[in-house]
């Protein structure tokens, strides 16, 4: 009979997520460099770059990969020999483990869950609680995976109750351009098949935490319908041509994964659930000799790669910027901004769109100016700002028509495509969006040489702030005739994968 301690779960699991919230598995890495270097398209090249030279910085720094620290996911598996030395439910001391890892002060990390999800929304400031799953399994000790799942790639997740002689791959190809790039591609796809509804989201969900290893699938071959579908679905994903940010070239996904589980009959549940840039995940057995020990990663598991930037790149000073001058920008023109850079996401878009309906002013005059949808993450130390990569620009499309036509925004900042809504009123409007990588969040943070709030303060990580940036740097996404990188770019690499086939 093994002792499992209250107190050895709880610092585990917090020293687990302040772990994984700076260091990347190093296969994923491996995968993401191998990535890099056989990236053709110039765009999707550079943005592996920032996200590689991003996960060095955080790894050196120990601070936040991404400025979204995720939900955190728990897959427990308890030996039938464990004995527990306590008072708290195992729930109840993960939940312990989370509150410690998100607030501790020497790396902060954002509390993004909100209790009454229909109702009020409210925060609950330490990240609690986790989504839990149990498994009672045979043996003395306890399994613990820990993974942090960002909003972005869960908000892509798909689900269908196909019928039984529905082609899963044909369904999975579907659903790619619907899910668009906000879930910071490249990553990996995990796709449950079989149970149901509930146990297929479950599968899909647990096979993101094993490890990539599509290559040497690939040189063994498969030995059941799962690999096949697998090597299958790695091809064809990647010969989409979605690329690097949904910018186009040769690698969507590093690996896919697949878990099925017998089904009813008349069934057949799948599921999608992607991981994104920011893959965070790690697993530790507890077998009663204290807390788990994590492995110190060595820097030589990451590449040295140096940012390049490009001789034809614009930089521009926002603080003299003109309507006139954004015209003559292209879609995939890299830019460096520099100057005063206004903030804001979802929930101060809203109540920007609320204030104008009622004819109130505005915390802040955003004629001319640029707003970039970020929820920073706190800073430490000396720092300006915490991590502070951008958020999926889809959720704020249905206030950009507003928001450019009455309030006399110049162009927007943040992270991969914009729907037609959004993009026609981009043209009317001769404005322009500017697109910043996803999964590069303390990169982009070293670019803010200065943070105010300036509206909205109640809001916390969602107020409106002002940053003072130099050269940060962001992709023309969507030009002022509204013609979308994200639309142009796969579909041209898509026939560039095709023809060298």
């Amino acid at each position: 009979m093994t002792v499992i301690h209250q107190d050895d779960v709880i610092q585990s699991v917090a020293d687990a997520l302040q772990y994984i919230s700076y260091y990347h598995p190093k296969d994923f890495i491996d995968a993401m460099h191998q990535a890099y270097q056989r990236e053709e398209n110039p765009a999707a090249r550079d943005a592996i770059a920032q996200i590689l030279i991003n996960s060095r910085m955080c790894a050196t720094g120990h601070r936040p990969i991404c400025q979204d620290t995720g939900i955190v996911t728990v897959f427990a598996h308890i030996g039938m020999n464990v004995r527990w030395e306590g008072d708290m439910s195992l729930d109840d001391m993960i939940n312990e483990g989370v509150r410690r890892a998100y607030r501790h002060p020497d790396n902060v990390l954002r509390a993004s869950i909100l209790a009454d999800p229909d109702g009020k929304r409210r925060n609950t400031g330490d990240n609690t609680p986790a989504i839990i799953h149990h498994k009672l399994v045979p043996g003395d000790t306890v399994e613990i995976h820990v993974a942090a799942k960002g909003g972005g790639s869960e908000a892509k997740s798909k689900f269908a109750m196909l019928n039984p002689s529905d082609n899963v791959v044909d369904w999975v190809l579907e659903q790619l351009p619907k899910m668009g790039a906000g879930w910071c591609p490249p990553g990996m796809l995990g796709i449950g098949i079989g149970g149901t509804a509930e146990k297929a989201m479950t599968l899909a969900k647990e096979s993101l935490l094993d490890p990539i290893d599509i290559q040497e699938l690939q040189a063994r071959g498969a030995a059941d319908r799962a690999e096949e579908l697998r090597l299958e679905l790695f091809d064809k994903v990647n010969k989409s041509g979605i690329g690097a940010q949904g910018l186009g070239g040769l690698t969507t996904v590093l690996d896919i994964k697949v878990k099925d589980y017998p089904t009813h009959a008349a069934n057949k549940p799948v599921a999608i659930i992607p991981n994104c840039a920011a893959t965070r995940h790690i697993h530790f057995t507890l077998d009663g000799n204290g807390t788990a020990q994590l492995p110190v990663p060595k820097m030589e598991d990451w590449p040295e790669i140096a940012w390049e930037v490009d001789d034809n790149v614009r930089r521009v000073n926002l603080d003299e910027v003109t309507a006139e001058d954004v015209q003559s920008w292209q879609p995939g023109d890299t830019v460096l901004l520099s100057g005063k850079l206004l903030t804001g996401r979802d929930a101060a878009h809203k109540r920007m769109v609320d204030m104008l309906a009622k004819g109130e002013p505005l915390p802040v005059d955003m004629r001319g100016r640029f707003i970039y949808y970020v929820g920073p993450v706190d800073p430490v130390g000396n720092e300006v700002v915490g991590p502070a990569g951008p958020t999926t620009a889809t959720r704020m499309d249905k206030f950009t028509r507003t928001m450019l036509e009455q309030t006399g925004l110049l162009g927007m900042v943040g992270k991969a495509e914009r729907g037609s809504m959004a993009i026609e009123a981009i043209r009317d409007n001769k404005a322009v969006y500017l697109m910043a990588v996803g999964g590069a969040a303390y990169l982009v943070a070293q670019a803010i040489k200065k943070a105010r709030v300036v509206g909205f303060e109640d809001l916390g990580m969602e107020a409106i702030y002002e940053f003072e940036v130099e050269d940060m740097p962001v992709t023309v996404a969507v030009d002022s005739q509204g013609e979308s990188v994200h639309q142009t770019g796969p579909a041209r690499w898509k026939e560039i994968i095709a023809a060298q086939v």
